[in-house]
């Protein structure tokens, strides 16, 4: 028999990883998965998908996953984290060390996108401990508006810069096909490791 939303851990990592009943361990435990968070999505930024018409990276798909699977205050603490190596030099952003790096980087056309993942994954964490991540259909919203607060950001930013319509053309348009991939191979990914989770405790 399966378990209500009401019963269910809040989110995947809660019922994965529970935090300790000390203080000290769920501490140490959520700075252990903001690092490990900060990490994959820096290895999401560097590697390099063939797909057409332009080279897809994973980071989009590793910001709401890590939204969605974490919650809102984990996924904030992680995605500020990886904003904060960022700005402080470190080489974490696509492009980097290439196109420059720390806050020069990120006052650079890309900027809009980076604040795009923040908010995404803000956004993504609150619909899952409602639950969004447990079904197909509500974890293809979820993503789809993940990805669509990233564009928004990321194209006014741009936008600001370079004009709309060339924005669009350049930072949208190349990448629409790519991210309906990853918007279903990220609901697929969070819906199916609830359900191998739930067999796997025979509820």
């Amino acid at each position: 028999m399966s378990l209500s939303v009401a019963t269910k851990p809040a989110t995947l990592m809660a019922a994965l990883w529970p935090a300790g009943a000390r203080p000290e361990s769920g501490a140490l435990r959520a700075l252990a998965l903001a690092a490990i968070g900060s990490l994959l999505l820096t290895i999401s930024a560097k590697v390099q998908v063939p797909f057409w018409p332009v080279p897809m990276t994973m980071q989009t798909f590793a910001v709401v996953v890590i939204g969605m699977a974490y919650g809102p205050r984990l996924a904030t603490a992680t995605v500020l984290l990886y904003l904060v190596e960022g700005a402080a030099g470190l080489p974490v952003f696509a492009g980097t060390p290439e196109r420059g790096i720390g806050l020069a980087y990120m006052a650079g056309p890309t900027g809009g996108y980076l604040a795009g993942f923040f908010l995404a994954a803000v956004l993504c964490g609150w619909l899952a401990e409602r639950g969004w991540d447990r079904r197909l259909v509500p974890a293809l919203f979820a993503m789809l508006l993940g990805h669509a607060v990233i564009f928004a950001c990321g194209l006014g930013w741009l936008g600001a810069q370079i004009g709309m319509a060339k924005a669009i053309a350049v930072g949208f348009t190349p990448f629409l096909l790519g991210t309906v991939v990853k918007i279903a191979l990220a609901a697929a990914v969070l819906w199916s490791a609830w359900l191998g989770l739930e067999k796997r405790r025979g509820v």
